[in-house]
């Protein structure tokens, strides 16, 4: 895969069909309005296909097709060995299918096609075969009791679990929500961003292909406002998965009281902190994944590492650092191998980022970047930018930005550092740069985030869970914890004849 060429990956890009209607019932089927929506590529703004947009009715026939299914046992009922057998299977269709998905993507929302072969398809693969192993693994429980009583606690589905997915990993997040849910035994109705659906609908295809049973994962393609709010209300989908912006995980918790106090799990916005402390021994290192930790997916990562504390004994030579690896970071052709950084989703993401950044040429120090750029004429691109001497409380360092925009920020002590990590509405993941084991547990247990990542950034796996802290939400994707959310405690009690 690393020896395809910028003609290579174009000339596959161009052979793709794309699969633009809803999978409902094991069927793909126009939405029921009959209305479509433009799937446009960002990095040229050619359109990719007229997807189905998908509404109420469209969800009530998906949620009916996932009651059915759960109901009559089809994939509930099979035994776990079955089930992991599908899904095992699908993971092994992913392989078989790696470039492709990993051009849907690209595509739809401008990633790197070369992170998306080789981090986001592969780890979706992973992520099906991690949780199909895990099917036939986990244990129920028998309760301490007196004679004469059996008491078990079983983990049981919950149902017809929704799943409302965001546009800058679309294929891995789709698979953090319905990997779970399938191996806890639920059926799925997914609604992927508008912004990219398609990678989605492929993997229903391969779903059906591998045996998941028809009804059992549906796909719903839609806007937030229609097809996510017609789930996130629906009286017969007992759980919400949501990863995306804080203010919308809101309205989902707003929809569960007004409905059927469905659980809701959700994770949103970050603005993860990076503290780099003067003893940290491999400055390079650090000033490498504190680039990777901002400009990797062209900064539009719920966990980006947007905030870089620095200690100012060693800023300046740090900021340095951070400008000749921004330099080294610029923008191309999301096909070509040689890119560094893609395409922003969406003009009007772009525009967006492109406001904090007017703002910060007026509040901070501009050194480096900060200007929308094309490639070939085309296109929404911005460079790696980095602004020096934020202010703690200037929007840079406030707000969830969504681009490649990094707040250099000096501090004088490990108090100070960590006081103004912890200051911020959100708490989804910190880095932490020292070589002092002391300071490295201390300054951990003090942050108040769902993951620290210590001598890196952003670290997870499928064995450690991922998600936050206050406005970050409560949800968590990944490890065996992920299955707690899609199943209910059932305690049955047996008296018997000692």
């Amino acid at each position: 895969m690393s020896a395809n060429t910028l003609q290579d990956w174009t000339r596959k890009a161009g052979e793709l069909s794309f699969r633009n209607q809803a999978f409902i019932g094991g069927k793909f089927v126009d939405a029921a309005s009959g209305e479509v929506f433009q799937s446009i590529n960002p990095a040229t703004g050619a359109v990719l296909a007229e997807v189905a947009s998908g509404g109420e009715e469209d969800i009530n026939r998906a949620v009916a097709a996932g009651r059915a299914a759960f109901e009559d046992g089809r994939w509930r009922g099979m035994d776990p060995g079955g089930r992991k057998a599908v899904l095992l299977k699908l993971a092994e269709l992913i392989r078989e299918n790696l470039e492709e998905m990993a051009l849907l993507d690209s595509l739809d929302m401008g990633k790197l096609v070369t992170d998306a072969v080789t981090v986001d398809a592969p780890g979706s693969a992973h992520f099906f075969q991690w949780y199909a192993e895990a099917i036939d693994k986990v244990y129920d429980e028998v309760a301490p009791t007196g004679p004469g009583d059996l008491a078990l606690v079983s983990r049981v589905p919950l149902g017809v679990v929704g799943a409302v997915t965001p546009w800058n990993f679309p294929l891995d997040m789709a698979t953090w929500k319905a990997a779970a849910a399938l191996a806890a035994g639920n059926s799925v109705v997914l609604k992927p961003a508008e912004q990219s659906p398609l990678s989605a609908l492929r993997l229903a295809e391969l779903a059906a292909e591998a045996g998941v049973p028809d009804g059992v994962f549906n796909v719903v393609p839609g806007y937030g406002a229609t097809a996510g709010k017609a789930l996130g209300l629906h009286m017969d989908v007992d759980c919400l998965a949501f990863t995306g912006s804080t203010a919308i995980g809101k309205m989902f918790m707003q929809y569960s009281g007004q409905s059927n106090l469905k659980q809701v799990w959700p994770e949103t916005g970050g603005k993860s902190p990076n503290l780099v402390f003067a003893d940290c021994e491999d400055l390079d290192a650090a000033a490498d994944m504190a680039a990777f930790g901002i400009f990797f997916n062209q900064g539009e990562v719920c966990s980006a590492n947007s905030r870089l504390y620095v200690e100012r004994s060693i800023k300046d030579a740090f900021v340095e650092k951070m400008i000749e690896r921004a330099a080294a970071t610029q923008p191309g052709n999301p096909l070509d191998p040689a890119s560094k950084m893609g395409a922003i989703v969406t003009e009007k993401q772009l525009d967006g980022i492109m406001r904090f950044i007017e703002g910060g040429k007026q509040s901070a120090n501009l050194v480096a970047g900060g200007e929308r750029v094309t490639v070939d004429g085309k296109g929404c691109f911005v460079q790696p930018t980095v602004f020096d001497d934020v202010s703690h409380d200037d929007p840079l360092a406030r707000d969830e930005i969504f681009g490649p925009v990094l707040s250099v920020i000096p501090f004088d002590s490990e108090e100070e550092a960590v006081t103004m990590a912890n200051d911020s509405i959100y708490g989804l993941a910190a880095s932490v740069w020292t070589d002092n084991l002391s300071r490295a547990c201390r300054v951990s247990e003090r942050l108040h985030v769902g993951t620290v990542s210590v001598n890196t950034v952003d670290a997870l796996s499928a064995q450690t869970p991922f998600g936050g802290m206050k406005q970050s939400g409560f949800g968590r994707d990944l490890s065996l914890h992920s299955l707690e959310k899609y199943t209910g405690l059932k305690t049955t009690w047996i008296k018997y004849k000692s």
